[in-house]
């Protein structure tokens, strides 16, 4: 057996793993490394006018050269959840290979929506693998999917079953048993692979080195409950931003909004493209609660409205990262049509993923939101990756042979290494890699 680590083992973000078993291979997740695509766009690089080498050059994008050997190999491509760093790849890598892709429906669903906005077509097949359902590749190889919870919807782990046994990929996680939407982990299915036989654990490492167990989302339901009905807000706008995919967070907004009597309205192409998958594959209900408006010029109407009646209105928006031509932002710098007045509330339901560019762009937007004396409410937010005692504890119920930390920079897959070293791993049993290497187990 070979596994190479084709991306998301130097980074946090561009993940993409492939594992080969003799004549077979499959291939697990393709994504983009969102950072350097960000400083493309903003310093005036368009995304449609770049070929796959073009990103492969920029870093947004794995560089699956180290796996062309195994090209005509390839049997499946399996992807785990529907968020960008996972799946944003498949587009231009993914037609080189002559197999099917493999995904929960919510994450075709997104994939679709994709495919559609930047008008790019995939030659492969298209497979829809429910979350806890397995699929015969061909006579070697079985792809399985294991529900667990995430910060969206029908994230699953994916196990690879072979007649030498199993490898389970599991990025990202988190253990939540008090999920806001959505089914428990199966933990049931996890201790059952645990007791056969998994070769390796391939494993979410960027929070390894937090001696924690990752809160539920019901405790970020509790934190946006005290902030919405616990602080004065009767006169003011009120603005709330969030990862337009996380589902399970924009359902207690909308329903702490309703319970303040406000109309709710959801901003943002992502928030529209999110929310309208999500409801294709009968996941959840909003349009019957909100309006929706993804498009800017919509966007403009309605803020005109809002700005009117700005106490008659919850306003869930793009922009939490402090993105160029977000919503949030965009009205920040006064190019979208509402004006903060002193003591309205800007709630920020989300945290600040660790880039450069994301610090200084969320800087930028706080500092324009503190000028126009805003309340500020930060970190009302609780992450969907797994704790360091949350991966003590896949480690203990799958039992693995091997462990491959992986999705993060070598610090955090080098705590992940840390902590299986002191559950009594030898050292040769777990396998720091980085972008582009190949081990056999």
């Amino acid at each position: 057996m070979e596994i190479c680590s084709v991306g998301g083992y130097n980074e946090v973000g561009k993940n993409m793993t492939a594992i080969k078993f003799n004549s077979d291979a499959v291939i697990l997740d393709m994504g983009f490394f969102l950072p350097s695509l960000i400083d493309f766009e903003e310093s005036g690089g368009d995304r449609s006018n770049m070929s796959k080498e073009g990103l492969i050059n920029l870093g947004a994008i794995p560089n699956d050269s180290v796996i062309r050997s195994w090209k005509d190999k390839v049997r499946a491509i399996g992807l785990g959840h529907c968020h960008l760093d996972h799946i944003g790849a498949v587009p231009y890598l993914a037609n080189d290979y002559n197999c099917p892709v493999y995904g929960a429906p919510y994450t075709m669903d997104v994939l679709g929506s994709m495919l559609r906005d930047d008008k790019l077509k995939l030659r492969n097949d298209i497979k829809i693998a429910n979350p806890n359902s397995i699929h015969k590749i061909n006579g070697n190889l079985k792809i399985e999917m294991i529900n667990i919870t995430h910060s969206t919807l029908q994230t699953c782990m994916m196990a690879v079953h072979t007649k030498q046994g199993t490898v389970l990929y599991a990025n990202d996680f988190k253990f939540d048993n008090h999920p806001v939407v959505g089914r428990k982990p199966n933990y049931k299915r996890l201790k059952e692979l645990g007791n056969e036989n998994i070769i390796a654990l391939v494993v979410d490492s960027i929070y390894a080195g937090l001696d924690r167990k990752t809160p539920s989302e019901k405790v970020a339901r509790e934190m946006l409950k005290d902030v919405l009905l616990g602080t004065g807000n009767e006169n003011n706008a009120i603005f709330v931003t969030t990862f337009a995919s996380h589902l399970a967070r924009i359902k207690s907004i909308i329903d702490f909004g309703e319970k303040l009597g406000r109309r709710i309205v959801l901003l943002g192409r992502s928030m529209k493209k999110y929310v309208n998958a999500a409801q294709n594959s009968n996941l959840i209900s909003f349009s019957d609660r909100a309006e929706i408006y993804g498009y800017k010029r919509q966007a403009k109407r309605k803020l005109k409205e809002i700005e009117k009646n700005r106490k008659d209105y919850l306003v869930v928006c793009t922009g939490g990262q402090g993105e160029p031509g977000a919503i949030l932002t965009s009205i920040a710098d006064n190019s979208l049509p509402f004006k903060f007045m002193p003591e309205d509330h800007v709630i920020f339901s989300n945290k600040v993923i660790p880039t450069e560019i994301n610090k200084e762009n969320r800087d930028a937007l706080e500092a324009s939101l503190k000028n126009k004396r805003v309340r500020l409410f930060k970190d009302i937010h609780v992450s969907g990756h797994c704790g360091r005692e949350d991966l003590r504890d896949l480690i203990k119920i799958t039992k693995p042979q091997h462990i491959i930390p992986a999705h993060g920079e070598v610090r955090m897959t080098s705590a992940l290494k840390d902590l299986a070293l002191h559950m009594g791993f030898d050292t040769n049993k777990v396998h720091v890699m980085k972008d582009g290497l190949k081990i056999k187990i």
